[in-house]
């Protein structure tokens, strides 16, 4: 436990730090979660980042996240993301004949969707943060805010599970009741800050953020029970990998930035 409030303080402090910091730095750092994101979800497969076809999926994931801003890069080159894209689907499946088949059409699938998977939260991440730190900290109060009143409402009341198969200690009333709390944080939050959205509309948008950042956590939960692994990797002592900590937030900032931003 000393361990994992230890590791906490210390992640919480560099992620708040460079929110508040922005600019190039944030997006440096962004570019570091999702470069090792990217290296745990390719190892539960096992395949290596530092190979053709990992190599390939950063470089994707890197484009992927080049924030609205920076696209000039992309239009020096005169290529888009989508084209970017492709462009890599017809690398990997030219190593699958390169490799007889070692590196196989599911490989090709699981490594182009850890690059959509991981780029689009990331980038959005970048993008909701490149709108105001207010945006960014209600994010991330959505998803402390839910995690915590689940857990402490499915404690003390939980009795029906919500889903067994995938995360056998997560109850539908610890779910509901950390959608209560998002809601309930989100409209104090409203009321104290200068975040210009409307009371009942914000109430809404959390409703879906809250469910959705709890699938976030589902589908990594998912992930890892496929590929039997315990944690996503073990970066973060007492809290697994990156990607644990970020499962919801991958979620939640791209429907921020759809629903308000």
């Amino acid at each position: 436990m000393k361990q994992r409030v230890i590791t906490a303080v210390i992640f919480g402090a560099v992620l708040i730090s460079f929110t508040i910091w922005g600019g190039l730095p944030f997006i440096a750092l962004t570019y570091v979660f999702a470069s090792i994101a990217l290296y745990e979800l390719l190892k539960m497969r096992e395949l290596k980042l530092f190979s053709f076809p990992g190599v390939i999926s950063l470089l994707v994931l890197w484009s992927f996240l080049i924030p609205g801003q920076y696209q000039f890069i992309l239009e020096s080159i005169n290529l888009t993301k989508v084209e970017i894209a492709l462009l890599a689907v017809l690398l990997f499946l030219t190593y699958t004949v390169a490799t007889k088949n070692r590196f196989t059409f599911d490989d090709v699938s699981f490594s182009m969707m850890c690059t959509l998977y991981i780029g689009m939260g990331f980038y959005y991440f970048i993008e909701t943060r490149e709108n105001g730190l207010v945006f960014i900290f209600y994010a991330l109060f959505i998803i402390w805010t839910t995690d915590s009143g689940a857990y402490l409402i499915g404690r003390k009341l939980g009795k029906r599970k919500l889903w067994p198969e995938i995360s056998p200690n997560k109850t539908v009333e610890g779910a509901l009741g950390g959608t209560i709390s998002a809601i309930i944080v989100s409209i104090i939050y409203v009321l104290i800050t200068d975040m210009d959205v409307a009371i009942a509309w914000i109430a809404v948008v959390t409703i879906f953020l809250s469910i959705f950042g709890q699938i976030g956590d589902l589908v990594e939960s998912a992930l890892k029970r496929h590929y039997n692994v315990k944690d996503s990797g073990n970066i973060l002592p007492g809290h697994g990998g990156i990607l644990d900590r970020f499962d919801s937030l991958l979620f939640v900032c791209p429907l921020i930035y759809f629903f308000i931003l």
